[in-house]
């Protein structure tokens, strides 16, 4: 416990302190910035490895040894800003997947998450070293398939496993028809049936619970089920250290609840994003073509996407959201300001400590 009262996540050897990850955003949203920003608090701080370099501006022939490089630079200008726990996000459906997984045990980051795919290789690539390995899943179905075949070819367990609900930012593992309709599960209930598969473990799984996480009260009721911790990633936009342009930060200032949408995107998921005059050409059907450079999506057809998703995401990294949109989970539109890292965790951790102390209290008088 801190001084807070407040539940450390202990994830192996690791403390967490208070219980959040960061959520790692792509397209250059979430680097080495806003990661040791995090980091420096107690919490995790998250690297997207996704379009970390330039690679819209490369010129060379080697695009997969740019994109290595480029991430490993990141985690090295992470590692030089803090002495906290850095992690990247890694999404299974890159085509250079192996590539960046290989250089972030390399650069002995604390943490690998991988979601958008079942990361059901990832343990042989640890060469030995006690890095913590972390999926993402969206049932309990993908945690067992994932621990069996974990346990059987590499005689290991997931060191934790996120839980992403539907109303988490950016592409959501659902299909488009479950989320506009409404018939998910939700993040609750997810949440309950992953912790009994957890807890069959020994030792038991450590559960995080991700999508629409935004104040403190919302981390306690998660707390409160049996989850260790939570992951947070639309919150940490509008700080002064998320790595984006600030036009991006500024799209979530300005959002509304009805802004928040949902767009199919040409890599085959559904994507929640803020409603803008792009958003609105790609919903009415209008394509953009263009030829493809990068190949960096297994699940991606260059010759019946609409649009590149990954040059749109790169303009909006860029701020250029004429030509492009803003990932954003649920909640984005309560974002009211921009404010250091340092202020919006001590913020969390005040509510934090608010909801868990009215809930011993309630306790206590029944």
């Amino acid at each position: 416990m801190n001084t807070n009262g407040i539940p450390a996540l202990k994830i192996g050897n690791l403390t967490i302190s208070p219980p959040i990850i960061q959520g790692g955003m792509g397209i250059r949203v979430s680097g080495a910035n806003l990661a040791s920003a995090v980091a420096n608090t107690g919490c995790a701080g998250v690297i997207a490895s996704t379009g970390i370099g330039m690679f819209e501006d490369f010129q060379g022939t080697n695009l997969w040894m740019f994109n290595g490089e480029s991430l490993r630079g990141e985690i090295r200008k992470a590692k030089s800003l803090t002495k906290g726990i850095i992690g990247v996000n890694i999404m299974v459906a890159l085509t250079d997947y192996e590539n960046l997984v290989k250089v972030s045990v390399e650069e002995n980051v604390d943490m690998i998450i991988c979601g958008a795919g079942l990361p059901l290789d990832l343990p042989k690539f640890l060469n030995g070293k006690d890095i913590k390995l972390i999926p993402i899943v969206s049932s309990s179905r993908a945690l067992q398939i994932i621990c069996r075949r974990w346990q059987s070819h590499f005689n290991k367990l997931p060191d934790a496993v996120i839980v992403e609900g539907v109303h988490a930012g950016g592409h959501l593992g659902y299909s488009y028809e479950s989320v506009t309709e409404n018939t998910t599960q939700t993040l609750e209930q997810i949440v309950e049936d992953v912790i009994i598969v957890a807890n069959s473990f020994e030792p038991a799984i450590p559960v995080i619970a991700a999508g629409g996480i935004f104040y403190g009260a919302d981390i306690a009721r998660f707390l409160r089920m049996g989850a260790a911790g939570v992951q947070m990633a639309t919150r940490f936009v509008c700080t002064d250290e998320c790595d984006v342009h600030p036009n991006f930060k500024q799209a979530y200032l300005n959002a509304k609840a009805e802004d928040i949408t949902i767009i199919k995107s040409p890599v085959g998921l559904p994507g929640r994003v803020i409603n803008n005059s792009f958003v609105e050409k790609i919903k009415q059907g209008q394509t953009m073509p263009f030829k493809c450079s990068y190949k960096c999506l297994r699940t991606c057809d260059p010759e019946k996407a609409p649009y590149c998703i990954a040059k749109v995401l790169a303009n909006a990294a860029k701020g250029k959201l004429d030509e492009s949109f803003a990932f954003a989970g649920s909640n984005a539109y309560q974002c009211s300001e921009i404010v250091p890292v340092k202020v919006l965790v001590d913020k969390l951790v005040e509510e934090l400590s608010q909801a868990l102390a009215a809930e011993k209290q309630s306790f206590s008088v029944k």
